[in-house]
């Protein structure tokens, strides 16, 4: 692999392959063992300097528990497969395979899974302690 060189600081390789289920899964840690969920965050696994990416999958019917939000990073949510709902702020949206959402970092947004379950990749811009949890986001 090549590396890139920026004003004598290696940075990344050119490029990395990864799979994403080879990414640790980070819902245990956060409280979500058992859960139905899996959070795979990819940044480090890539050696992304400045993007995150981020893999959820939902089981059936399993909707997060909290909502979370950002100060600085949009974020763009894109359905790989299954289907589901999104709560962005008071608006719920249909979410079915390749759509793709965009998502200013104040609104808040959460996930919940149809009966088929829910697979998800978000890319955006990475700022450490950006993110906020905002729990009973789901509250009805």
């Amino acid at each position: 692999m090549t590396s890139i060189e920026t004003a004598g600081r290696e940075l990344a390789p050119g490029f990395t392959r990864i799979a994403l289920d080879d990414v640790t899964d980070a819902a245990p840690g956060l409280g979500l063992a058992d859960s139905g969920i899996e959070i795979r965050f990819a940044q480090r696994e890539l050696g992304a300097e400045e993007t995150g990416v981020t893999f959820h999958r939902l089981a059936p019917g399993v909707r997060q528990p909290f909502g979370h939000r950002h100060n600085l990073a949009e974020e763009v949510y894109v359905v790989v497969s299954g289907s589901g709902r999104m709560k962005l702020d008071d608006e719920i949206v249909e979410l079915a395979p390749l759509v793709a959402i965009r998502v200013a970092p104040p609104v808040t947004r959460s996930f919940e899974a149809g009966p088929d379950g829910l697979e998800l990749v978000v890319a955006g811009a990475r700022h450490d302690g950006d993110g906020e949890l905002v729990h009973g986001f789901w509250s009805e």
